[in-house]
This record gives C-alpha cells, sequence and structure tokens, in this order.
C-alpha cells in the first residue's frame, strides 16, 4: 500500500524475504520479525518507531506520523506492535486459508 505512494523524501524499499536480499540468516530473520526503517542519518528504527518515521514522509499519512509523535504515543504504538506480532501467525495462516477457498 505505501509503495503506490509518491512520498515527500527519497524511500527505498528492500524486500528482506528473497534469498538474493544478501542478508546474513542472522539479519534476515531480525528483519523479517519486525518492521524496519533506514533514517537519512543511517540509523535503524523498528516497529512502531519504524512506522511513525515512514508515516511521516507519506502523503495522506503525516497527520498520523505527527500524532504519534505526541507524549506517550509512540510507547503505546510500540505496545499494539508487540500484540500484533503475537497475532500475526495465526493472522496469516487465516489469509492463507482464505486465499485457498478463493480458488477453483
Amino acid at each position: 500500500m505505501y509503495q503506490s505512494l509518491a512520498p515527500l523524501q527519497a524511500v527505498s524499499w528492500r524486500d528482506v524475504s528473497k534469498d538474493h536480499a544478501d542478508l546474513s540468516p542472522q539479519d534476515q530473520a531480525r528483519y523479517m520479525a519486525r518492521f524496519h526503517v533506514q533514517l537519512q542519518d543511517g540509523r535503524m528504527v523498528s516497529g512502531a518507531a519504524a512506522f511513525v518515521a515512514l508515516w511521516l514522509v507519506m502523503p495522506g499519512w503525516r497527520w498520523l506520523g505527527r500524532i504519534a509523535r505526541l507524549p506517550g504515543v509512540t510507547p503505546a504504538l510500540e505496545l499494539a506492535y508487540r500484540g500484533f506480532l503475537k497475532l500475526r501467525p495465526g493472522l496469516q495462516q487465516l489469509a492463507r486459508r482464505a486465499e485457498l477457498n478463493k480458488r477453483p
């Protein structure tokens, strides 16, 4: 969804799920476990902080990034994100089953 938008700053997308991602198995597993964004200054952020960083450069999403930067909001989003990560495997399994059921 984000890739279809024209960001306000350059964004370079990297699919770390592919074998040709030039990552060690440990780094690939780490990046697959949580959402990551590398900031322009080279720092890497993950989880809710990564979403906030992305939202701030995406048209239509900047308002959410600005709200998320208010005191206490990003930590609350991080707690919600960690909860989602626990549910994600089950949600992915449900999505796969739904996709299989749509096939003729």
